[in-house]
């Protein structure tokens, strides 16, 4: 398994990491702890959760999943063999601190009641869940308004941020500070007030990345280059549309759609896209999703790419993502759709 350095840090992630967030709600907790042992034995180091999980989040289901994991580090004390990464809500989520966006205190309580759950004394990985501000990441690219935010508070928030982040690393209980769900305007912020005040340097940032969705592949990619802060793409299947399984209006049972009652990145859109996706893979002996995660592991920002799966099966399918290189002509073709469908949701 081919080791990646986690930004500027002195960590090597796996070039996948386990996604973890329909474990306590789509998963049981006997399911996600087989999908642990089958990744530890593929090789992964680097497993991924957060305090909202389970998906979708509620008040009976966040932080459930870093229970599942907090149990199984017990059960086996193989907690050493993960770096593990948690999140803190951005905000917004009335069961979440009554809706509070994240700040100096919110970061202490998030972090301590990850802990607990998690059954830890520190996490590797802490990452703001979504920037309080807003961002044009999940479904807000359409209706994204940068000019109505307010730059002065905006930048107070991210630099009490930076300093619950250093004083929870300094006490061992962080290792590193991240973010996810950023824009290339918010990630120079962190990265300046760091370095003006001496405070910790972003590891990451944790956006979604796939074939669909490539918005990482023009500034942000510039930033991650100059400043190495590298991507942990998440999402790489688009919930799991660019397997093909809901093509001409198929809803399998057991499914993500079937279970969350609909998916905001399958629509009249993206479905072109994906048949000719699922074609060209097709075309070239290629299990779709393989491809799809094959191609996010090309992109020369990727450190780690996030698969989560809702089955021992699917997760296996994808870990053969790791055997296959795409060849010349695949990589033309995916060039030729992406050119064709720039943005199709």
């Amino acid at each position: 398994m081919k080791l990646k350095p986690l930004g500027r840090t002195d960590l090597r992630v796996t070039e996948l990491c386990l996604g973890t967030m329909t474990w306590g709600s789509q998963n049981t907790e006997a399911e996600g702890h087989a999908q642990i042992d089958l990744a530890l034995e593929a090789g992964l180091n680097f497993m991924d959760t957060a305090e909202l999980y389970a998906v979708p989040g509620s008040p009976q289901t966040s932080g459930r999943t870093e229970e599942i994991i907090g149990n199984w580090f017990e059960a086996t004390g193989k907690r050493d063999a993960w770096i593990l990464a948690s999140k803190i809500g951005g905000g917004g989520t009335k069961f979440l601190r009554d809706g509070g966006r994240a700040d100096g205190k919110s970061l202490r309580q998030a972090v301590e009641g990850s802990l607990r759950r998690l059954k830890t004394d520190r996490i590797e990985l802490y990452q703001i869940h979504w920037a309080s501000r807003g961002s044009y990441n999940f479904d807000n690219g359409w209706t994204y308004a940068p000019h109505t935010q307010d730059t002065a508070d905006s930048v107070s928030n991210i630099l009490e941020l930076l300093h619950a982040f250093d004083d929870l690393i300094k006490e061992g209980k962080i290792g590193h500070a991240a973010v996810s769900n950023e824009t290339t305007w918010g990630i120079a912020q962190w990265l300046k007030l760091a370095e003006q005040h001496n405070l910790p340097r972003l590891a990451s940032v944790q956006n979604e990345y796939n074939l669909i969705r490539r918005q990482f592949d023009l500034d942000l990619a510039e930033l991650s280059h100059h400043e190495n802060v590298g991507l942990l793409a998440y999402s790489p299947l688009a919930s799991g549309i660019l397997t093909g399984k809901y093509l001409d209006g198929t809803i399998p049972p057991g499914s993500r759609a079937e279970y969350q009652k609909g998916l905001w990145r399958l629509n009249e859109f993206s479905t072109p896209a994906v048949r000719d996706y699922v074609a060209l893979a097709g075309q070239h002996g290629l299990d779709p999703a393989q491809m799809a995660i094959a191609f996010c592991l090309t992109r020369p920002f990727m450190t780690s790419v996030i698969v989560g799966a809702t089955s021992v099966a699917q997760l296996h399918n994808d870990l053969g993502a790791l055997d296959i290189t795409l060849s010349p002509e695949v990589l033309a073709g995916i060039t030729a759709i992406h050119r064709r469908y720039p943005r199709p949701n």
